[in-house]
């Protein structure tokens, strides 16, 4: 059997950082309304001349050099946004053209907040089931392009960045990715939107916060089941960056007990489907994590969808 792996992390956020003091010079906040309510101090902003594939691009090509690898050497191009502007070419193709890459399968997936594990799994699968051998798996969304900068409850939580893991196949035996656990609740679709034209983010704050906090934590403990991992032996958890108050709450209902939590959200924001390869990757960078040590990855926001895997970390 062919097992799947990660072999490298790479991820990107623009220059510009926008602070809790820029915006309260623009809508009626404060640096201490924000941080008690979603724990963002900083964010990253995409200039207008910054789209969603460069983003994806940088991210993408950092991972490769990660990994010792040339762009040549990747035959499946997965990209999770939703907050591309185009239709056609999609955002894979040009990430595969901006690389210089040969003749890869490229698609996007637009899965919101949970893009990129849903990405992740449908990488394992097709390598797995041996159309691919070296993936290119890549969470990149320009938030900042679908807010509506006048609404104080929606523009200080986005934030815009790309992060990008290369997968593998390897031996079964050295498998470092986990069974996907996915799913949706139909009738909550509504409670994240990209709506209108042009687009804008909008979302029913509270009932993402009471399911996330009391529905997400026994899926999360059935994806550590699957793996065959305890909870208390995960080395990181690293959910969607979405809100420091669903985080860290979900985190200690997970009974991760000696896990490091991703909270990226702090100084990066909502970066959506960027978040957690964003997150995982900048661990890994300050050594807060061992490589092959097991990291819970959740993914959870538009649709309502969600998706999650264990894997081992490169």
């Amino acid at each position: 059997m062919t097992g799947t792996r990660i072999a490298a992390l790479g991820h990107h956020r623009p220059a510009r950082v926008l602070t809790n003091e820029d915006l309260a010079r623009t809508v009626d906040t404060s640096d201490e309304w924000i941080t008690s309510r979603v724990g963002i101090r900083t964010r990253h902003i995409a200039g207008p001349e910054e789209p969603v594939d460069e983003l994806a691009a940088h991210a993408a090509a950092k991972a490769l050099a990660a990994a010792g690898l040339a762009p040549a050497d990747i035959d499946l191009v997965l990209v999770a946004t939703s907050t591309a502007t185009d239709r056609s070419p999609n955002t894979a193709a040009r990430v595969a053209a901006r690389l210089g890459m040969g003749s890869p399968a490229v698609m996007d997936l637009n899965v919101v907040c949970a893009g990129f594990t849903h990405a992740l799994a449908t990488a394992d699968h097709a390598i797995r089931a041996g159309s691919a051998v070296r993936a290119l798996v890549i969470g990149a969304d320009k938030m900042s392009a679908v807010t509506d900068w006048t609404d104080r409850t929606t523009c200080v939580l986005v934030g815009d960045g790309a992060g990008a893991a290369v997968v593998e196949a390897c031996d079964e035996r050295d498998a470092g990715i986990g069974p996907v656990l996915w799913g949706s609740v139909p009738e909550m679709g509504h409670a994240v939107r990209i709506e209108g034209t042009p687009p804008r983010f909008a979302q029913e704050g509270q009932s993402v916060y009471r399911w996330a906090t009391t529905q997400l934590p026994p899926i999360a403990r059935r994806v550590c089941e699957r793996a065959s991992v305890a909870p208390e032996d995960l080395a990181a958890v690293v959910l969607h960056q979405a809100n420091l108050r669903i985080i860290e709450p979900v985190a200690e209902r997970i009974g991760a007990v000696n896990a490091v939590v991703a909270r990226d959200v702090v100084e990066s924001g909502n970066t959506s489907a960027a978040s957690i390869p964003m997150a995982l990757a900048r661990l890994l960078e300050r050594g807060d994590i061992p490589s092959g040590a097991p990291a819970l990855l959740f993914g959870f926001g538009g649709n309502l969808s969600y998706a999650g895997q264990v894997v081992r970390c490169p």
